[in-house]
């Protein structure tokens, strides 16, 4: 009888070994599994990281998985087998009861302070953020119309003006005019000028180079789906439309896969906003594993939208033109998706180079030297494409670089 009794024990201790020693083991594995070509093919490039930090990232994160495994199998595991070994079975499970609960609150509490204080996604509203955003049921957010604020960015005072239908302008008191013939820009933060005076923005300086208005649809935030549903819904105002800009940068691709906002779908179908726990949101933004089959949706749905947007244009007798601002090399994931989304689909594009320096200060958006820089190609492509669709000596499409 109390030999039966001493084996109670021993099994606790060997299933406890064991459980440990299992975790440690798939840890360790994975750690050794998760190869560059791995995290290529899971973890697209991030805008907001340099490529260099990125690479870092993921050899910290293997380092730390393969020491966390180690450190279960040769350290935590003889201590736990020992420590079962001396402790009454019924004390185990109470222990580990409270402990399941303690954990199983503390995320209900989690949830519930998130749900009120943690924004996820690049949401509709910034508190204290210019320009001001609302909510929008169709496109997730747009500028607050009619308002003007300020803000400091790298120690310099900008102004957000944005007249009555929500796009940023010079002034308020300068309004875009809808009967002139404009260069319509759609996009995100690159685009509407985040850090920029509005002269130094891309809209502004390709408008003063080729003597047009531009108007911007560009919101903080969009998707490259986001930017053309909001392009589809603002063309028709315009009269004149003379030429349509979009952007598809490869290190922003990632944003194109989000549905916590509405989105599109296959076949450009719209969707609204997929709602999940606070917890989860959280783990995802942390951890941005993507499947490949979510990739190779997002590659294909990213290019029906850029090819919508070509279509748009032309129905209106516009240029399309799509721009890819490039800092530094292209990594091999960069490449590979502009290559299948803009080469393989024959979307006409203007890739810039910039110099990884040309950044504002203490963010990763493009300065006024990148900006220029990006405003100069633009505009010496568009005046080629449009004295090419007038019957002049324009030029024929180059192939990017």
């Amino acid at each position: 009888m109390s030999g039966a009794r001493r084996a109670v024990p021993s099994l606790t201790r060997v299933s406890l070994e064991m459980l440990f020693g299992c975790a440690g083991m798939l840890l360790l594995i994975g750690a050794l599994s998760a190869n560059q070509n791995w995290w290529d093919r899971h973890f697209l490039p991030l805008f907001f990281f340099s490529p260099e930090r990125y690479v870092l990232v993921e050899k910290l994160a293997r380092l730390g998985l393969g020491s966390i495994g180690i450190v279960l199998m040769v350290f935590v595991r003889p201590l736990i087998g020992c420590m079962a070994q001396r402790v009454p079975p019924r004390e185990i499970a109470f222990v580990s009861s409270r402990i399941g609960l303690a954990v199983a609150l503390a995320l209900v509490v989690s949830e519930l302070v998130l749900g009120h204080d943690y924004t996820f996604a690049a949401a509709e509203t910034q508190p204290g953020e210019e320009p001001v955003r609302q909510p929008d049921r169709k496109l997730g957010w747009v500028f607050t119309p009619a308002h003007e604020g300020h803000a400091v960015v790298g120690a310099r005072k900008i102004s957000y003006a944005i007249d009555a239908l929500g796009y940023r302008v010079r002034s308020r008191d300068a309004p875009v005019n809808l009967a002139l013939p404009s260069i319509l820009f759609a996009g995100e933060s690159i685009i509407a000028g985040y850090g920029l005076n509005w002269d130094e923005t891309i809209p502004a300086q390709v408008g003063a180079s080729l003597g047009l208005q531009s108007a911007t649809t560009a919101v903080f935030g969009y998707a490259n789906d986001q930017a053309y549903l909001r392009l589809a819904q603002e063309l028709p105002r315009f009269q004149r439309p003379v030429a349509i800009v979009s952007l598809f940068i490869p290190s922003l691709f990632a944003r194109n896969l989000g549905d916590d906002r509405p989105h599109l779908g296959p076949k450009l179908d719209w969707r609204p906003a997929t709602h999940r726990s606070w917890l989860r949101s959280l783990f995802r933004f942390l951890a941005p594993y993507h499947s490949e089959a979510e990739i190779e949706q997002g590659i294909r749905t990213t290019r029906e939208v850029l090819t919508a947007t070509a279509t748009l244009a032309h129905w209106r007798g516009a240029v399309p033109l799509v721009v890819d601002a490039q800092y530094g090399p292209e990594s091999p994931v960069e490449r590979m998706l502009r290559q299948r989304i803009l080469d393989e689909s024959g979307i006409a594009y203007v890739r810039v180079s910039l110099d990884r320096r040309w950044h504002l200060k203490g963010d990763l958006h493009p300065d006024p030297r990148a900006a220029r820089v990006i405003a100069t190609a633009i505009a010496a492509r568009l005046q080629a494409d449009l004295a090419q669709q007038a019957g002049g000596p324009g030029l024929a499409r180059p192939v990017p670089p």
